[in-house]
């Protein structure tokens, strides 16, 4: 399948324990098996502390490129927390950029100790829908309660970005990376958050 942008850039984007890293791999494993030059750089704060997770994934028919993508020039954001999906799409956004985003804020520890304010969570919507060209809200936390643990809501999420289509694959490569990752009880737990993700997107 034709890529729009090549190399097409995807931005997975979270706070310490999210699960975003093993999303971003996935979906490396999914473009890497499908025959696509892959390419992946991974920037970290204080992930101990709840501190921002990013992945950067370059995906290329043509030849490979350097792994962290150039700012500005983000074409995808893959986001599981909405302030870091704020934060990141002003760095990374352009005209034409497209975020999904889990809407589940996770509040940082100023915040909860009241030394500094959390926009409130329609406010940051109206702020991401003003610089990106869609957005797309999934409620991931709560489809992957629905698919046996809110842990696999990093696969819900892997299953709501390949149905989109935005950056087309076929839909068997991500569920042969999902076997690849897990095996026994876990492998279908996420099985079904991937399809649970994938559903919610598809035919909106």
């Amino acid at each position: 399948m034709a890529l729009a942008y090549d190399p097409a850039n995807i931005i997975v984007l979270g706070v310490g324990g999210q699960g975003n890293i093993l999303a971003s791999d996935i979906i490396s494993r999914a473009f890497s098996e499908g025959g696509y030059f892959v390419s992946v750089g991974e920037t970290y704060g204080a992930t101990q502390r709840g501190g921002s997770v990013v992945s950067h994934i370059r995906i290329s028919s043509k030849r490979g490129y350097g792994p962290l993508i150039p700012l500005g020039e983000g074409h995808v954001l893959v986001g599981f927390e909405p302030l870091e999906v704020y934060r990141i799409l002003r760095e990374y956004g352009h005209d034409t950029v497209r975020v999904i985003m889990n809407d589940r804020p996770l509040y940082p520890l100023d915040a909860l100790q009241k030394k500094s304010e959390y926009p409130p969570l329609g406010q940051l919507i109206s702020w991401i829908e003003t610089l990106a060209s869609d957005l797309k809200i999934v409620k991931a936390t709560e489809l992957g309660k629905k698919a046996g643990h809110a842990h696999t809501q990093n696969v819900v999420m892997v299953g709501a970005f390949a149905g989109t289509g935005w950056i087309p694959l076929e839909k068997e490569r991500y569920l042969a990376a999902i076997r690849e990752t897990f095996s026994g009880s876990l492998l279908e737990l996420n099985m079904k958050a991937f399809e649970l993700g994938y559903e919610t997107v598809v035919g909106e």
